[in-house]
Formats: C-alpha cells, sequence, structure tokens
C-alpha cells in the first residue's frame, strides 16, 4: 500500500504545475490541448485559435503559455510532431497526440473533480459596495453591464446558429453544443438579475 502511495503521489507530482499565486495546480492546459489534439492534428497556430473561439467561454490560455506547454509535451512524449514546408522557406510543426498522450488524457477526463471556489468577479464586488454611491452612477454600471451581457448572449446565439439540431452524442459537436447551451443559459440568467437590479435601483 505504501509503495501505491508513492507512485500516486510522484503521478500527482508529475502533473502539477505552479499558478500565477505560485501555488501548484493540476496542468490543465496540458489536458485542453491533449483534448483538442485527440480531435485533429494542430500547428500551435491552429491550436491558439482553438482557444480565442471554441474553448473562449470558459478556458483561455495565450500563445506565449501554449508553445512552451507543446514543449513539455513532447518532451513527456505525450504528443509529437511534423516539420511541414510551406512555400520554399516557411516551417511549421503538425502536432499530433501519441497513444501515450490520448490514454492520459482519457484518465483526466474521468475524473469527477470538486467545483472550484467562486471565481472572482470585480463588478459583483463594487455593487455589493455600491450603497456608497450615487443612485443614478449605480444604475450607469447596471446598465452598461446588462448591455455587455446582452452582447455577450447575441454572439453565443448567432454560434448556436450552426447547429441544426442536436448533434449525434458520439461526435465532438455534441459536446460543443451542450457547453455552448449552457454559455447562453448562463447568459440569459445573468440578464434577468441585472433587469431586476435595475428595477429595484430605479
Amino acid at each position: 500500500m505504501f509503495g501505491m502511495d508513492i507512485v500516486w503521489h510522484r503521478e500527482i507530482c508529475y502533473n502539477l504545475g505552479r499558478n500565477e499565486n505560485g501555488r501548484f495546480e493540476m496542468r490543465t492546459l496540458k489536458y485542453a490541448i491533449l483534448g483538442l489534439l485527440n480531435q485533429k492534428s494542430m500547428t500551435g497556430y491552429e491550436l491558439t485559435q482553438q482557444f480565442e473561439s471554441a474553448l473562449c467561454e470558459f478556458w483561455t490560455a495565450k500563445h506565449s503559455q501554449i508553445y512552451p506547454e507543446l514543449k513539455k509535451l513532447n518532451e513527456e512524449g505525450m504528443v509529437e510532431y511534423e516539420i511541414e514546408i510551406t512555400g520554399t522557406v516557411l516551417e511549421k510543426k503538425l502536432y499530433s497526440i501519441t497513444e501515450e498522450g490520448r490514454a492520459d488524457f482519457l484518465k483526466w477526463l474521468e475524473v469527477d473533480a470538486p467545483m472550484k471556489s467562486t471565481p472572482k468577479d470585480v463588478f459583483r464586488l463594487r455593487l455589493f459596495f455600491s450603497n456608497n454611491l450615487e443612485s443614478e452612477v449605480r444604475l450607469r454600471l447596471l446598465n452598461s453591464q446588462l448591455l455587455q451581457h446582452e452582447l455577450r448572449l447575441q454572439h453565443l446565439k448567432g454560434n448556436q446558429r450552426k447547429f441544426e439540431g442536436v448533434p449525434d452524442q458520439a461526435t465532438d459537436e455534441f459536446s460543443d453544443y451542450l457547453v455552448l447551451m449552457g454559455a447562453v443559459m448562463r447568459e440569459e440568467m445573468c440578464c434577468e438579475w441585472l433587469k431586476k437590479c435595475i428595477t429595484l435601483c430605479k
């Protein structure tokens, strides 16, 4: 049993990285990249585009984070790449997930992780102390937030139009559909809450 504990401890440490506060946390970016490459092979640029489009509603990563993680994953044997030549000069790396990477990704996917603490929200923090504001200032801030969330909701509903119906459950599109549906419902609820706040503050 003691030996198994050591193996488990090493495996956990292997998949930990330091966050912006210097604390250790699971390398979630690792699994986001593996998940995308499990769908299809991509270049670093294409992966960055996926974070800016398909994943942007629930996970973000910058160019400066993605490339070092790809290098680390390649060193760990989780991904591999081949060089593609564009034109006569430009070289680009096309990354693919390895069998080891796929096994690790699927193992991570099955983990029932505990819900994280409430994310920070600067606007709600200001609203909590808004009794110190003039009423018209508070209303202006609420209306500004409502407009921003309505625009986001409009954008999300536009993305929903790519689905003619509910996709087949065995496809990547079905998972995308579920997450997008949740994002739309979240923004709808937020807009309703802000409208209620505005009504109460008038």
